[in-house]
C-alpha cells in the first residue's frame, strides 16, 4: 500500500481502520466518476474525515487510486495463490473457480474499475502486472502442467486455462449491466449465480476430462 502511514515501522488499529475507510470511500468515488472525475474532497467527504486528515495517509489522490487498484489486485491474487500442488487437481480448481466467482459477486465495483485501468492500458498498475502477476501465474501455470504431465488433467495451456477462468468469473462483475438486461433488472440473484457457478464448473471439469 501506498499511503504514508503505511509506510510506518508500527500501524495502529485506527491507523489500519482509517486507510480501510479511505479506500472504500474511493472504491465509490472512481466507480461513479473514474479517475479523472473523481477527486480527494469527494473521497474524505465520503469517508467521513477532513481533508486534511485524508492526505495525512495518502498524498495524492494517484496514491489513493493505486492503493485502490492494488488491494483489489491482492485480493484477486489470494485464491490463485491458494491452488496447492499437493491438493486434488479436480477440488483445487473446483475451488479456485468459486472463490472468483464469489469475488465477483461480492465486490463488483472493484471489478469493475480494475477493468476500466486495462482497457486504459493499465498506466498506472503495469509494474505490479509484469511483476507480481506475471510471477503468480507461471508459478501456478506450473502446478497445473504438473497434473497435466501426471495425465490427471486433460493437457491444456495453462496459462490460458487461468485467462478462461478469469473471463468466466468477472463476466459477472465488470459485464453486470449487460446480464441484467438479458435476464431482467433483479437478476443477481443468490440463485443466478448458484446457476452460474453449476455451468461454469461443468464446462471447465468435462473440458478438462474430470467428471463435474
Amino acid at each position: 500500500m501506498t499511503g504514508r502511514a503505511a509506510r510506518t515501522k508500527k500501524r495502529t488499529r485506527i491507523q489500519v481502520g482509517n486507510e480501510e475507510r479511505i479506500l472504500d470511500a474511493a472504491l465509490a468515488v472512481f466507480s461513479r466518476y473514474g479517475y479523472r472525475g473523481g477527486t480527494i474532497d469527494q473521497i474524505a467527504a465520503r469517508a467521513g474525515m477532513s481533508k486534511p486528515n485524508l492526505l495525512y495517509y495518502y498524498r495524492r489522490k494517484k496514491d489513493i487510486y493505486v492503493a485502490v487498484l492494488e488491494r483489489t489486485l491482492t485480493m484477486w491474487l489470494a485464491p490463485l495463490e491458494s491452488l496447492d500442488a499437493a491438493g486434488d487437481p479436480q477440488e483445487e480448481v473446483r475451488r479456485y473457480v468459486r472463490r472468483k466467482l464469489a469475488l465477483s459477486r461480492s465486490h463488483p465495483e472493484a471489478s469493475r474499475l480494475f477493468l476500466s485501468e486495462i482497457l486504459q492500458g493499465a498506466p498506472l498498475l503495469r509494474p505490479k502486472l509484469e511483476q507480481e502477476l506475471r510471477a503468480q501465474v507461471r508459478r501456478k501455470a506450473a502446478v497445473l502442467q504438473g497434473w497435466m504431465d501426471q495425465g490427471r488433467l486433460t493437457p491444456l495451456d495453462p496459462v490460458h486455462l487461468l485467462f478462461t477462468i478469469w473471463a468466466t468469473t468477472q463476466h459477472y462483475a465488470d459485464f453486470d449491466s449487460q446480464i441484467r438486461a438479458v435476464l431482467g433488472r433483479d437478476a443477481m440473484t443468490e440463485t443466478m449465480f448458484e446457476t452460474a457457478e453449476a455451468t461454469i464448473l461443468k464446462l471447465f471439469f468435462e473440458g478438462l476430462g474430470v467428471e463435474g
